[in-house]
């Protein structure tokens, strides 16, 4: 869209800028004793911005959005979306938004509640006077895990390890009914619902139904969306943009003018037809032993050879996963891809529990292994424990140790 023959393009990360006092506020924060202390240590925090949720031994939980935010003028109508015109003054940055007035929590709300969560989804409460930008991501991991924390009276290592590897997707609850109740001719559609008739929303790896489902959005989202912004913004869109919102919007509305030409049940009834015909030849024809963990396999690509087919088989590391893009056990992947659209992309690479009265109980798992070397046999030895949400001890100072390099000068 731009004359680049007329036209440069210049980019301004705040990160880069000369005041950047960063690592200044790490080592404040590592000195803290308090959460009073680590937030008045965060006031330093310059880039990236971050959410940082804090406890202490008081009973003091706060949440702080911490980093400097452009201030963008109220009459600068692109706020840092699309390029914008350098000579006009109104598109400039006009400082910062004072630390002071990020987004923070309700100090009496959340003693009330006696924790806080955050999971990328909007921070900006309404009628937040400033532009911190609109990439949020749908609530549905923030919501269940305030489920899960508010279900407990008393949290302890075992219930926080139960929520990390939650895969409950509210998102697939609230569409799950439109599903259920789409009639198709498909020779497999009688399977396909009878595996779907007691589905919870859980995306476990092992189970049909999510399958069933994720190609069943996805098709309907192409059909749906693809034909009114255009194939070739579509494409260039879908993956950046799951398009979820906008999904459940046209369904709930029975939207006529995102249907048309045919109505919106008859566009359900097609794309189930097409993810049918997708699983049919991928899978074959027995629906009840299709899984989901067979195309949402975790996909850690090794750079630079999982780019070279003959050494990827090697370096590649797979497994088999459960979850999807709104999962709090998060299993986000690109449907825009060709060869694997369905292959977990984005998840939980580290997990770890720790135990504050002692921290040798302390446990922690890693999505691949400690080595970088691919045939060492640490290189991958993680990820099964890792896919099923197990743990191995995190220690300073463990029963015995299985190797030791003496380094002598």
């Amino acid at each position: 869209l731009l004359d680049l023959g007329r036209y440069v393009i210049a980019l301004r990360w705040s990160a880069l800028d000369a005041d950047n006092q960063t690592v200044v506020a790490g080592i404040h924060a590592n000195r803290a004793q308090s959460v009073d202390e680590l937030l008045a240590a965060y006031a330093h925090w310059h880039s990236p911005m971050q959410n940082a949720v804090a406890a202490d031994v008081t009973g003091r939980v706060a949440y702080k959005a911490i980093g400097k935010v452009p201030l963008r003028r109220a009459d600068n109508d692109i706020r840092g979306v699309a390029p914008s015109p350098g000579w006009d003054a109104r598109y400039d940055w006009a400082g910062r938004i004072p630390s002071a007035e990020t987004p923070q929590d309700d100090p009496a709300e959340t003693a009330r509640k006696g924790w806080h969560a955050t999971a990328n989804q909007r921070i900006t409460p309404p009628g937040y006077p400033h532009f911190m930008g609109q990439d949020w991501n749908d609530p549905y991991r923030f919501e269940r895990i305030e489920q899960l924390l508010a279900a407990t009276p008393r949290h302890d290592a075992v219930s926080m390890r139960s929520a990390h590897g939650d895969q409950r997707s509210l998102a697939t609850l609230r569409l799950l009914p439109t599903l259920q109740k789409t009639v198709s001719n498909h020779p497999l559609a009688g399977a396909a619902q009878a595996q779907l008739k007691d589905f919870d929303g859980v995306m476990r790896p092992e189970g049909a139904a999510p399958l069933v489902f994720a190609v069943w959005a996805d098709e309907l989202t192409r059909g749906l969306i693809a034909p009114r912004i255009g194939e070739a913004r579509f494409k260039a869109l879908y993956g950046k943009r799951q398009f979820r919102a906008a999904l459940e919007g046209i369904l709930e509305r029975n939207d006529t003018w995102w249907c048309a030409p045919k109505t919106c049940a008859a566009q359900s009834s097609d794309a189930l037809g097409r993810a049918l015909d997708r699983l049919q030849a991928q899978l074959g024809g027995d629906v009840a032993t299709w899984q989901w963990g067979q195309v949402h396999q975790a996909l850690s690509s090794h750079r630079p050879f999982g780019n070279v087919a003959a050494l990827a088989k090697f370096f590649d590391v797979r497994v088999p996963t459960g979850g999807d893009n709104f999962t709090v056990n998060v299993g986000q992947y690109w449907p825009n891809d060709p060869k694997v659209p369905f292959a977990n992309r984005h998840a939980a690479s580290l997990r770890a529990v720790y135990d504050l009265a002692d921290l040798e109980k302390s446990q922690f798992i890693y999505q691949t292994g400690q080595s970088g070397l691919v045939f060492s046999g640490r290189y991958n030895d993680m990820r099964a424990e890792w896919a099923a949400v197990t743990y191995r001890p995190l220690q300073l100072n463990p029963a015995t140790f299985r190797h030791t390099l003496q380094l002598t000068p």
